[in-house]
């Protein structure tokens, strides 16, 4: 992992220790030999003169295999900060009924780079979402766009998790618990809470953020697949014990009931010398999924791809699913192969991050967004049905240089009003279906 734009001065990261690996397992890593207390989790007196302090993303009487907490070691507690102020609301809501929602097939192009210098908080912009951090429960859907790094800045939100898809540009992401350096095709969850900085080493970066009110994001039981299969447990990241011991005029941003608050800190609250739980951010290569397919016939169902869920209080249906469509091979003969006509009681919001989506002949491109909401109807365009249902399905196809993904919700994806009224909105998106020709003959069999 690097550690760009990162003062090496400022800066004390664990060498001894590698990157650790798994999902629901307990890590513990140190920046300080001896950091880490050994045997209890608050002793008396912790080493190096630090404060030792609990994160905790459930509840405390959570069964112990959803448990999810961690003990930090830190040189400040995180308390330590003056007074929040409200500021002004930015384009980031969490309230999804300023208009009507509309069951129309929509489509948005790629949003530009913005005119002014804007970091990766202030860019956030929500598109669609529904529930609210209220009542905790469902999701808000947004996009960033950000040409300037975090200086001085940090930022977290009370509101719920953020999962981040990035599109364009790399992310060096300086947490509480370490730093983690995350790409186009690879994702990274940002627990609720936890503290975190944004620098841009490619200088600009674009992306898509899940903000997960609800339940915890977590990895699906594999069923009938059986062991192994989808997302590996092995190949989810978190970050080794870093710590910054910075004194200065610092900001820091709060997300907390939909609103936006700040706070002077004089120091950098990226002070965790040491630390060891289940409760922290991690990241996930798309490329390292483990894609099962049909080898007979049928194109299967989408929740094969599914790398995430966020689960439900009804067994077999989540409140979130995150689902990606990557390389893959298409083997099924006398089959329709690209994903066939439907509409479902779930709604989808889709993003592409590289290549061309399989179902879509034109118009989705690399940092697009569709949504196809409850009962909506959708499937391949006219060009791409004309073009499946002629091909040669004695021979595998293989599905390359593509990377696209699904946030798909049971509750209505509501969209914004920035949304409805943006001028990146596709008000011709309908008529990709209207070229589908009438082939029915009742004479021919």
């Amino acid at each position: 992992m690097t550690q760009a734009s990162l003062d090496e001065a400022e800066v004390c990261t664990a060498t001894a220790t590698a990157y650790m690996s798994g999902f629901a397992n307990e890590f513990a890593t140190e920046a300080l030999p001896g950091a880490l207390p050994v045997g209890r989790n608050s002793p008396q007196r912790v080493p190096y003169g630090l404060y030792a302090e609990q994160i905790s993303g459930t509840a405390f009487t959570a069964p112990r295999a959803h448990n999810r907490r961690s003990w930090l070691y830190r040189i400040r507690p995180a308390a330590m900060h003056k007074k929040f102020v409200r500021t002004e609301q930015t384009r980031w809501v969490s309230d999804f009924d300023a208009v009507p929602t509309s069951p129309n097939q929509l489509r948005w192009s790629p949003p530009p780079m913005p005119a002014e210098p804007t970091d990766f908080v202030d860019s956030i912009t929500t598109m669609a979402g529904n529930g609210g951090p209220e009542a905790q429960t469902g999701c808000g859907i947004h996009l960033y766009i950000a040409n300037r790094s975090m200086k001085d800045r940090f930022f977290y939100n009370a509101d719920g998790e953020m999962l981040i898809v990035p599109q364009q540009g790399r992310l060096s992401i300086a947490t509480e618990m370490g730093h983690l350096t995350v790409e186009p095709q690879e994702v990274v969850v940002i627990p609720r809470g936890v503290r975190f900085r944004v620098d841009l080493p490619d200088g600009e970066a674009r992306g898509y953020i899940c903000e997960n009110y609800g339940a915890l994001f977590q990895l699906p039981d594999l069923g009938v697949i059986g062991s192994n299969g989808l997302a590996n447990p092995r190949d989810f990241l978190t970050p080794v014990a870093s710590y910054e011991d910075r004194e200065g005029a610092f900001e820091l941003v709060a997300r907390f009931q939909g609103n936006m608050w700040r706070a002077e800190i004089d120091h950098s609250p990226l002070d965790v010398v040491a630390w060891h739980g289940n409760y922290a951010p991690y990241k996930y290569d798309l490329r390292l999924f483990n894609t099962i397919g049909s080898i007979s016939y049928d194109h299967p169902d989408p929740s094969i791809f599914l790398v995430l869920q966020s689960p439900s209080d009804t067994p077999g249906v989540d409140s979130i699913d995150f689902v990606i469509f990557g390389p893959r091979w298409l083997a099924a003969e006398n089959t329709f192969r690209p994903p066939w006509f439907h509409r479902n009681i779930a709604s989808e919001f889709m993003g592409l991050i590289e290549g061309e989506y399989d179902a879509k002949a034109e118009g989705f491109q690399p940092g697009s967004a569709s949504l196809h909401n409850c009962m909506s109807g959708h499937g391949p365009d006219a060009e791409t049905f004309e073009r499946a249902t002629v091909a040669d399905t004695s021979k595998p196809h293989h599905v390359a240089n593509t990377m696209a993904f699904m946030f798909e919700t049971p509750g209505v994806i509501r969209p914004t009003r920035y949304a409805a009224e943006s001028a990146l909105l596709q008000d011709d998106y309908y008529t990709c279906w209207q070229g589908l020709r009438k082939q029915f003959n009742p004479n021919v069999r």
